[in-house]
């Protein structure tokens, strides 16, 4: 019994607990911690619509005569379809521009 508690509680002591990114800021500056949280819920609401496609359509360029829209986010409007920018960047290349096919953005 001794021997099996002092395993559990060596095992306890070596496990390494890691938290997110922490971020000090001075009283004085302006903070506004729920803008934080909807644009944490927009990036994962981006992600979640990404991974549920079946189908991503990537466009290095978008034809002509799309339209920019910026609310509730930045994408182009080409006709009946919609594309989101995205910004990609291989290591020692300089970003690139690519266009995801994305569902009809709601307004909130």
């Amino acid at each position: 019994m001794k021997q099996s508690l002092w395993v559990l509680l060596s095992l306890l002591v070596s496990i390494q607990l890691q938290a997110g990114q922490v971020v000090v800021r001075k009283a004085s500056e302006p903070f506004d911690a729920f803008a934080v949280r909807d644009k944490v819920q927009q990036d994962f609401e981006w992600r979640e619509s990404l991974r549920l496609q079946q189908q991503i359509q990537i466009l290095q360029s978008l034809p002509l005569g799309c339209v920019l829209f910026k609310s509730p986010y930045a994408y182009y409007r080409c006709g009946a379809s919609f594309y989101r920018p995205y910004l990609y960047q291989t290591e020692g290349l300089d970003p690139q521009q690519f266009y995801i096919q994305v569902d009809p953005p709601v307004s909130q």
